[in-house]
């Protein structure tokens, strides 16, 4: 594992809060963001095998979520996303399996300032449930029939949208989600795993 880029991404979005005005996003306004999402595994994991941790890999893909707003300052937002595919390895095995899984993470949020300026600022906070699909053994795990269970956890966000027409903004944001789950394969013990990922995704979205 190594240091991810989050000590230098939450405080730009705090200094962004405290410099800004905020964006139109009106009571009644439903919009969508839609663009590239990266998952960066926070891993850690037991050892009852004795082969090391488990060590998951960054992923890139297709994410979107789409948003309600309750009034100008609160909405609440669905995350999804296409299956983010994972190789994951261990310090003595290499490469022991692949994962796909599926994020769908809900937040009420608090979006900063006045409804009516080109800069929105916002926190939220909700849950996430993770299903994970087309588990395959790979490498020592090659026949093996590998599954890992699905998760149910809190998640956290920051996010800006910056407008740049009447209906349309860019958004960059952050989710920081709480994933723990087990991994099961024949031949070897269950591991207990955490992943809490950081999920960065550069967007953007539309104003309906």
């Amino acid at each position: 594992m190594y240091l991810k880029p989050t000590k230098y991404f939450l405080p730009s979005i705090l200094a962004l809060t405290l410099s800004s005005t905020a964006f139109a996003h009106n009571e009644g306004d439903l919009f969508a963001r839609a663009g590239l999402g990266m998952v960066l595994p926070n891993e850690s994991s037991n050892d009852p095998n004795n082969v090391g941790e488990l060590e998951l890999t960054d992923e890139t893909n297709l994410a979107g979520t789409v948003t309600y707003m309750f009034s100008d300052n609160i909405g609440f937002e669905v995350l999804l996303g296409l299956p983010f595919t994972h190789e994951i390895s261990t310090s003595s095995l290499g490469t022991a399996a692949e994962v796909s899984h599926l994020p769908l993470s809900v937040a009420a949020q608090y979006y900063f300032g006045e409804a009516d300026s080109k800069i929105r600022p916002y926190v939220g906070g909700g849950f996430n449930y993770t299903t994970f699909l087309d588990e395959e053994g790979k490498g020592a795990l090659a026949n093996a029939t590998v599954t890992v269970d699905n998760s149910f956890g809190l998640a956290f966000q920051a996010g800006v949208d910056f407008k740049v027409a009447e209906q349309i903004f860019i958004n960059l944001s952050a989710w920081y989600l709480d994933i723990e789950t087990t991994v099961h394969a024949t031949s070897i013990n269950d591991i207990d795993a955490t992943v809490d990922p950081w999920a960065i995704m550069l967007a953007a979205g539309y104003t309906f």
